[in-house]
């Protein structure tokens, strides 16, 4: 059996995918992971290859059926993940992202009328959360806005546990264009806002329709003027000594209060 090592060609080109430029260059990324690889098989036309250990393609068959994996040695994987523990197993994978205005418009679902959109969310840990709470939650669309993390990112796609492989999601520059394209295609857009006029558990009315969330900085939180471009602005109450909630904690709350009010 013939092992590509790290230092093979084809190795070596896949390992350049760790990087944003190459990614955003190339508009391919590395999937890590079984989970990962399991999502990304899910979508048509998605995968470009799948890297192995022997080991792993052993362990993994079932997941593996029907395709080919390049066998590579525990080196050359390692090269590939930045897993402290690799699975065995990475994908390169073609982008995932869509038109915002695909994202944000509806198709049929009523869940299509939950979106996200996270405006200069930097810890790719907390952007892959807010997707797989959007996808727990039957949110129809992600929006990563500003200068949020590379939806790509490695870390960020194992955070999502799978989730990037299953719910739509777009890239905005302008957080404020996002905001106004959300309202023009009918979404309420409520800013999760500490100082917010409304309180969560009392918007039933407002949270069962058509509604965009938007998100800010895990540190700051979401600029006065941006905030202000939302229709409302609501705040999670504290009732205790805490003097806030961290960023997915929060999307989490605001997501599953709509899921519910909705149902």
């Amino acid at each position: 059996m013939t092992l590509l090592g790290a230092g093979n060609a084809r190795v070596k080109e896949a390992r350049k995918l760790s990087r944003r430029s190459v990614r955003s260059e190339r508009r391919l990324f590395l999937a890590d992971g079984p989970k990962a690889v399991e999502g990304a098989l899910g979508v048509p036309d998605c995968v470009v290859e799948v890297y192995a250990t022997p080991d792993a393609a052993a362990r993994y068959a079932d997941l593996l059926a029907g395709t080919e994996p390049v066998l590579v040695d525990d080196r050359a994987l390692a090269s590939l993940s930045d897993a402290t523990t690799p699975a065995g197993i990475v994908a390169v994978c073609h982008h995932l992202d869509r038109p915002l205005s695909q994202v944000l418009a509806p198709d049929g679902r009523d869940d299509s009328r939950l979106v996200a959109i996270c405006a200069d969310v930097r810890d790719p840990g907390n952007a892959g959360t807010v997707v797989r709470t959007a996808d727990a939650a039957g949110a129809g669309g992600v929006v990563l806005a500003g200068d949020s993390v590379d939806a790509h990112n490695p870390k960020t796609v194992r955070a999502s546990v799978g989730s990037v492989f299953h719910v739509p999601f777009a890239l905005e520059r302008d957080p404020g264009a996002a905001v106004r394209a959300a309202q023009r295609a009918g979404l309420t857009v409520l800013a999760a806002d500490g100082g917010g006029e409304v309180d969560l558990f009392e918007a039933d009315e407002l949270l069962a329709g058509p509604t965009a969330w938007l998100f800010g900085n895990e540190a700051w939180g979401l600029p006065a003027d941006l905030a202000g471009l939302a229709d409302h602005r609501v705040r999670i109450p504290i009732h205790g000594l805490a003097e806030s909630l961290n960023l997915a904690t929060a999307a989490a709350l605001c997501l599953y209060a709509s899921a519910r009010a909705r149902r």
